[in-house]
């Protein structure tokens, strides 16, 4: 029997956050998987910005051990790639080989310390990906709240998000994102074509045994909606036609 849901949502005007669509336990801490990758690639683009790395650096993955699941490098011959497209990696398909490369290269420490720096409390990704977890191991890769998420996306819209400079590359790596199986299901675009119509998503999700996550900003018409809808438990086409619902409320807000 799947566990009963919990959720933590929240939903809000990003040009002017006290408009509020829909809040749901909003501070309740659950695990966020992927979602937390947004750190990895903020912290990629300050080392860039910074020129502690540069952007013709080539990684190899041939140090850091093979993960499954998400991503498509594991099904790719190239054994090593520049900095930029593992970024575009990590952003569009949230691709596991080339985040835990990215955290090898940059630190785990260096991604641990910008959601302290940013005053976040409960948000962190607290490792990196593994096809499985023993007891030694932190025991999921991230946590966050709805509330602290939509604070970075709308810290994101605004450019300021580490800086103007860095959230303009964070929202470039993510706009390409692939997963619309969540609440930006709801708008009806090809991930894989840049929208020309009444709608744009920008967003991340995140997906483990029992957890689906989408934190994203949405343009309309109308107004921008910055989003975080976080589950844990329950049964998993009740929880993304709950998503889904979610996704048809901020359309019509939006629009």
């Amino acid at each position: 029997m799947a566990a009963s849901m919990r959720w933590s949502t929240l939903v809000v005007d990003a040009d002017a956050p006290a408009d509020v669509l829909l809040a749901e336990s909003p501070d309740v801490v659950l695990p966020t998987a992927s979602v937390a990758k947004i750190l990895v690639l903020t912290a990629l683009a300050e080392a860039l910005e910074s020129g502690a790395v540069d952007t013709a650096e080539v990684l190899s993955r041939g140090s850091t051990p093979q993960v499954g699941d998400s991503g498509l490098w594991h099904r790719m011959t190239a054994d090593a790639l520049p900095v930029g497209d593992l970024a575009v990696l990590v952003g569009s398909v949230s691709d596991n080989w080339a985040t835990n490369v990215l955290v090898e290269r940059l630190g785990l420490e260096v991604v641990q310390a910008i959601a302290p720096r940013e005053g976040l409390a409960s948000t962190q990704l607290w490792d990196v990906v593994r096809d499985e977890r023993g007891p030694q191991d932190p025991p999921t890769l991230s946590t966050g709240t709805a509330a602290e998420w939509v604070d970075v996306l709308v810290r994101l819209h605004r450019g300021v998000w580490g800086s103007a400079a860095v959230s303009t590359r964070l929202l470039g790596w993510l706009a390409g994102g692939a997963d619309h199986s969540m609440v930006a299901g709801a708008f009806g675009l090809d991930p894989l074509v840049v929208p020309d119509g009444a709608f744009r998503v920008v967003s991340k999700t995140g997906t483990d045994d029992g957890v689906r996550c989408d934190v994203g900003l949405v343009h309309g018409p109308s107004r921008t909606a910055a989003y975080a809808v976080l589950a844990s438990g329950g049964e998993p086409d009740d929880v993304l036609a709950r998503m889904r619902e979610i996704g048809a409320r901020i359309r019509a807000w939006v629009a």
